[in-house]
């Protein structure tokens, strides 16, 4: 995405700050917007037609300003636990650095535009497809099918969502956060490995476990 600079990045930045105490993105009114940013209500529609418009630019911008690092995390992991480890921790730290980026991501996942929803389920598509790719490329999962993979990052993707309100809004719990989501993420794959795996394969596991010298 090109970046974002001068009346149109003073708009969205002020869209986030506002957000944080009141509504949906669509529900801001352009004085109050341009109040906010300090400019001139009419330059508004220098840089936006609609309110719709002005909302795509605004979840655009939220989600490039992390998925280059979230990408470059799991691209250096030397294992899915370590990108698991790595890529919880900078996400929730960036949201709880950044509550507008989350706000404004559940409401309008949910909000009153279907525009906006729509390009919100494509940016969620979008960054479970990458991390599936990341995991698949890296070879970071063994005995997983890729279809599995996808799978396994979509509900990956939208869990975190969900748990950084949480995140947010218990600091108290933020420790024990980070490891339930890792250990979720973690058990996912853990679980579909063992569905590759016989019958016969999974009782033979069983049974080492069973007689390791480290049981009990």
């Amino acid at each position: 995405m090109k970046a974002i600079t001068g009346g149109k990045l003073k708009l969205i930045q002020a869209a986030l700050r506002l957000i944080t105490e009141s509504r949906s993105l669509t529900s801001l009114g352009l004085r109050e917007l341009a109040r906010e940013a300090g400019l001139n209500p009419n330059t508004f529609y220098r840089h936006f037609r609609t309110l719709d418009e002005f909302g795509l630019q605004v979840l655009g911008y939220v989600a490039e300003d992390m998925k280059a690092e979230v990408r470059k995390l799991r691209q250096m992991a030397a294992s899915s636990e370590q990108a698991s480890h790595d890529t919880v921790s900078f996400v929730y730290e960036y949201f709880a650095a950044n509550p507008a980026a989350i706000t404004v991501a559940v409401r309008e996942l949910h909000g009153p535009s279907p525009l906006l929803r729509n390009a919100l389920e494509h940016q969620l598509a979008a960054s479970a497809r990458e991390m599936a790719e990341d995991i698949i490329e890296r070879n970071l999962v063994t005995l997983v099918a890729p279809v599995t993979i996808h799978e396994i990052s979509q509900m990956t993707i939208r869990y975190i969502l969900f748990r950084a309100m949480d995140y947010i809004d218990k600091p108290d719990q933020r420790v024990t956060i980070r490891e339930e989501t890792e250990r979720f993420i973690n058990r996912q794959f853990r679980g579909a490995m063992l569905d590759a795996l016989s019958g016969t394969d999974v009782q033979a596991l069983l049974a080492n476990y069973k007689n390791s010298p480290n049981d009990g």
